[in-house]
């Protein structure tokens, strides 16, 4: 099977289901690796100047916008971020809404607006090539800020501190078994992230568990659609004989 290359603007429900049931392979087109490394070298250049004050890059987040962050600090917010609102709980989400998360979330940062390395889109296309699935809690936050806890579970699997701790990994399914995310991905072979300036606001805000979950919920409505109509074809047409 083909790759599907992201392009961040011509995903489709079609590829979305391709990705997360049927495991096609995913890759980034080079057009949108040029955007994503532009958009984060503009994001280097304001964190190495300390001015101008812009949101989420040099400041903190909500009440905390108007602190300004020191150079030195803003990888350590990042993953504070990621860490704080990884607080989701209930049962872990199917396989395949975390894959269609996962790859709606790359396809989103593919645009080129979210001031991330590339290094990130790697690493969740890798994931989806190797079958690292991270467990996420199916109940967690959902609102204007998006699905904020939810997103944060399945960054800790492939984010990291300085001082990797396997406690702050997370979980994940890799090779059929359940094991620290940090262990997932040292099997798989991706290495894990320290984030930077901006990465962790760009992981963790949008509804994309939601965008997923709809995703998968239209595929399966057109199939429960088109076997209603075979069904009652084929009941049409054995009342018919009879």
């Amino acid at each position: 099977m083909l790759p599907l290359t992201l392009d961040g603007s011509s995903l489709t429900i079609e590829n979305v289901i391709e990705v997360a049931r049927h495991m096609r392979p995913v890759a980034l087109s080079d057009e949108a690796r040029a955007r994503v490394a532009e958009s984060r070298a503009w994001v280097d250049q304001v964190v190495a100047r300390g001015t101008p004050t812009v949101y989420g890059v040099n400041t903190g987040f909500g009440v905390f916008a108007n602190r300004h962050v020191a150079r030195e600090d803003a990888q350590r917010l990042s993953r504070n971020l990621i860490l704080s609102h990884a607080i989701g709980v209930g049962d872990p989400l199917p396989e395949d809404v975390v894959r269609a998360a996962m790859l709606i979330r790359a396809n989103t940062l593919a645009i080129g607006h979210s001031g991330v390395r590339p290094d990130l889109i790697d690493a969740l296309t890798a994931m989806l090539n190797h079958r690292v699935t991270p467990m996420v809690p199916e109940k967690g936050s959902l609102g204007a800020s998006g699905d904020l806890a939810l997103l944060s579970h399945l960054a800790l699997v492939f984010t990291t501190d300085l001082v990797d701790r396997d406690a702050d990994s997370g979980e994940a399914i890799f090779d059929g078994r359940r094991m620290s995310g940090k262990e997932a991905m040292r099997h798989a072979g991706i290495p894990r992230l320290v984030l930077g300036a901006k990465e962790g606001l760009a992981l963790n805000n949008g509804a994309t568990f939601s965008a997923a979950v709809a995703a998968l919920a239209v595929d399966d409505a057109a199939v429960l659609l088109d076997t209603a109509i075979v069904a009652r074809s084929a009941a049409r047409r054995v009342a018919r004989v009879r």
